[in-house]
């Protein structure tokens, strides 16, 4: 764990043990005799009056007395903002820019993300000798601590503006980092921005991630919470060579980073203070003195040096109010929630808990079939199979989906049906969880659920699967994690339904919240249209409603509560609500109806209709791949859906009819 190297080449709960070696980033021996550019940093002030001053430092390394110039550009897009020619003295100057009519850079959902080019071209007698090109954003990227009528914020905020995060964790997205290229980096940070997260947390077993991982954050609005490299482990901060190794490491990788418009915070480390630091040096655990030697002291030193506009926090979990050792201290801080999965407890858990910003939680579930073949051979085609828990690298894993598959749904009746059901469990717990913190807003203002991505096929966490397959979890975190939300907080003894609209968006929203009780026919049973005027950036209570009488006479296994919430007459958020666990709903064969019709560019549109509830409806080719506007959705008799199906190569309309398959939870069983 000493070694400089990404941590989890030597395994985790999730990825193989499988440890490089060599040198996998390019180098260079860089040669000069009049002089390079050493640093371009630049800061920012926004003033009261809308106008944004940028200081500029530059600096260079001379190997000659030569009188040096810097021409310095500013622009966006097509328009030259600034040009000037500066002469170094003593081979550094500063300047300061004003722009007077700014271009703001927002998170994904709050606005756009345009980005302005600051160029330095150093020059010797006119003539250029290195240059260095930095691409920004205007913003005021901060994270605000301050007392509440809780204990202490925890909210990221943009020009002013806090901010409900959403978004996951991310871990290296191979097993060999080199194979990663710009392409792999977009496509898989696109599934972010679909998802509709404005968020992502780097993980500190990883690494520190290629530049072009950044710049498409900075384009895509997903801000970065960005570990230093230190996990889940205790470090040499005694031995004063390794220091100086680990400072040369962080002050390098604080100038490359540090002007991404994208990066919100530096953070320390992952999980030391939950339990691998204490009193004294054991076999397990550091000192305190030691702990604070890196994580006190040098790391803030240096981001407070070169990235002074950029929040610094030791650990990830950390309580900066009271000991601690308190790691998951309810009233301050960020948190890792692990009682689910790791402790066992139901998703009702989630319910009780009332963290600032919920960093880290997570459920498991398996790939699609499709992935699981790309491993397996015909034989291997059971969870208990050597292959299939080799590709299980959490000690519980398979036992746990399963006990937690038993509590809720009925057992599969095939194993490819029951690596679907895993991937809607998945989606459930997640579920359980997001939409309770926002519903608590602002107490709460963070969700990153662990893990977005893989980085080789496997059981885990994720969300996407390591070959950018979607699982039912991330079809789901696109609807979770809408502007827009609507959700049930549902009381099965009392018949009570709490039903809130919890909204990201920067101005109050008009619109019509609809609730419809059902039996399992589909059939009316009660319900109405409410007039709604949600709150800006904040949760509204939209209606209690009390169906204790409902249940009562029809029984909580036979009524299903559908939500929809409508704006301008256009249904912007759906959602159900159940009174029984899925496996005890009594459900009838729905008859899955669709058409489908060529859409001229390239794509399907597959409508769907059913004459019976179809729960967890999704869309499946029996040999092509394609993408899909929405899966794992619920299909309401009388209210058709229609899927957007991009095949990944082109296709025939006759091809997609043919291959076509629908299933949902009643066929898994």
């Amino acid at each position: 764990g000493w070694i400089r190297k990404e941590p989890c080449n030597f395994g985790w709960d999730w990825g193989p043990e499988l440890a490089t070696c060599g040198i996998w980033r390019d180098i260079a021996l860089v040669a000069y005799d009049v002089a390079r550019l050493a640093d371009v940093q630049v800061l920012q002030e926004h003033g009261a009056n809308g106008r944004v001053t940028l200081d500029i430092r530059i600096s260079a390394d001379r190997a000659s007395e030569a009188p040096l110039q810097v021409q310095l550009e500013i622009t966006c897009g097509r328009e030259v903002v600034s040009a000037e020619r500066l002469t170094l003295t003593g081979g550094y100057v500063t300047t300061s820019v004003n722009i007077i009519e700014p271009h703001l850079w927002w998170p994904n959902g709050m606005g756009a993300q345009p980005l302005y080019t600051v160029r330095a071209t150093l020059l010797n007698d006119g003539e250029p000798l290195d240059e260095r090109s930095l691409r920004i954003g205007l913003r005021r990227l901060e994270l605000v601590r301050e007392p509440d009528p809780w204990g202490e914020s925890f909210t990221f905020s943009c020009n002013g503006i806090p901010f409900f995060a959403k978004g996951a964790n991310w871990i290296p997205n191979d097993v060999f980092a080199a194979r990663m290229t710009p392409e792999r980096y977009r496509a898989s940070l696109e599934n972010a921005r679909q998802a509709n997260m404005n968020m992502l947390r780097v993980w500190g077993g990883g690494i520190y991630e290629d530049d072009a991982f950044y710049d498409c954050c900075d384009e895509m609005g997903i801000c970065v919470w960005q570990d230093f490299i230190f996990a889940c482990a205790t470090y040499p901060t005694f031995d004063a060579e390794w220091m100086a190794t680990v400072a040369v490491e962080a002050e390098q990788n604080v100038r490359r980073i540090r002007h991404h418009a994208s990066l919100a915070l530096l953070c320390g480390n992952n999980e030391l203070e939950q339990g691998l630091v204490g009193p004294e040096w054991t076999e397990t655990t550091m000192s305190w003195e030691d702990y604070g030697k890196l994580f006190d002291q040098l790391l803030p030193e240096i981001v407070n040096r070169l990235a002074p506009q950029t929040a610094y926090w030791p650990s990830s979990p950390h309580s900066p109010v009271g000991p601690r050792e308190d790691f998951n201290n309810p009233t301050c801080g960020d948190a890792h929630l692990w009682s689910v999965w790791h402790g066992q407890q139901p998703f009702e858990w989630y319910r009780t808990c009332t963290h600032r910003f919920n960093s880290e939680f997570g459920f498991q579930s398996f790939p699609e079939p499709r992935t699981v073949y790309s491993y397996t051979e015909p034989q291997d085609r059971n969870i208990t199979s050597w292959v299939m828990e080799h590709h299980q690298r959490s000690g519980i894993g398979n036992t746990t989906i399963m006990k937690y598959l038993c509590d809720w749904f009925r057992l599969p009746c095939s194993f490819e049906m029951n690596l679907w059901l895993t991937q809607i469990l998945q989606g459930m717990a997640i579920k359980y969880a997001v939409e309770h913190w926002r519903r608590g807003m602002p107490r709460g203002m963070g969700t990153l659920y662990w893990q977005i991505n893989d980085c080789w096929p496997v059981a885990s966490w994720s969300s996407v699967d390591s070959l950018g397959r979607w699982k039912a979890l991330h079809y789901m975190a696109r609807h979770f994690y809408e502007p827009l939300l609507i959700s049930g907080l549902e009381d099965v003894e009392t018949g009570q339904v709490q039903v809130h609209v919890t909204s990201d968006l920067l101005r109050r929203s008009f619109g019509k919240v609809s609730w419809l009780l059902t039996d399992m026919a589909g059939q009316r049973l009660a319900g109405e249209d409410i007039n709604v005027t949600a709150s800006a950036n904040s949760d509204t209570l939209a209606a209690t409603l009390n169906l204790a009488s409902e249940l009562a006479q029809y029984g909580s296994r036979q009524v299903l509560l559908w939500l929809a919430l409508r704006v301008n007459d256009e249904v912007v958020s759906t959602n159900l609500v159940t009174f029984a666990r899925p496996k005890h709903l009594e459900l009838q064969a729905p008859d899955i109806r669709y058409t489908v019709a060529d859409s001229g560019d390239g794509s399907f549109a597959v409508t769907l209709s059913a004459a019976k509830p179809a729960l967890w409806t999704w869309l499946g080719l029996r040999y092509l791949e394609a993408r899909y506007s929405d899966a794992f959705f619920h299909l309401l008799p009388g209210q058709p859906v229609t899927v957007k199906l991009t095949p990944l190569a082109p296709a025939t309309l006759e091809e997609i009819r043919s291959q076509l398959e629908i299933r949902s939870l009643i066929d898994t069983y």
